[in-house]
């Protein structure tokens, strides 16, 4: 097990939990002090009142919770939000409405989830020549045909 050091920099903030065992992802929560209205086609910054010690050579990937995105037409603005390991500010997620109808945020719901991973931070080194594939430069759909 790992652990990864979490400081409320809000006072009703709530620690990130796993629905299930198995979850790989973590629920963040909407730190608000009052319900929130994210009007059609609005995207809103939503606090959740914590900061994180992510580890180093990891990265913490905010998603969207799929009962948000498929029944509301709530998920990331940016569609998967990226903390990297030395920031240490608070985190918003940033929401946006997708759907045709205002949606609201309610204090401690969930609004999207958390994954940890670890990164590759490869030195980029320009090159005349790739090495040769089977699929080439085969761009968008080359592999369906």
């Amino acid at each position: 097990m790992h652990t990864v050091s979490v400081k409320k920099v809000r006072s009703n903030a709530m620690l990130p939990t796993y629905g299930s065992q198995e979850a790989a992802g973590a629920d963040l929560y909407a730190c608000l002090e009052e319900t929130v209205t994210i009007g059609a086609g609005e995207t809103v910054f939503i606090p959740t009142g914590l900061a994180m010690e992510i580890p180093k050579g990891c990265a913490g990937l905010v998603y969207a919770r799929s009962s948000l995105g498929t029944k509301r037409g709530l998920a990331p603005a940016n569609k998967v939000g990226v903390i990297d390991s030395d920031y240490r500010g608070e985190i918003s997620v940033v929401l946006h409405n997708h759907g045709k109808e205002a949606q609201t945020v309610a204090p401690g719901e969930r609004i999207a989830q958390l994954v940890i991973t670890p990164v590759i931070t490869p030195v980029y080194e320009e090159a005349e020549n790739l090495s040769n594939t089977n699929r080439g430069t085969g761009g968008f759909g080359s592999t369906g045909k």
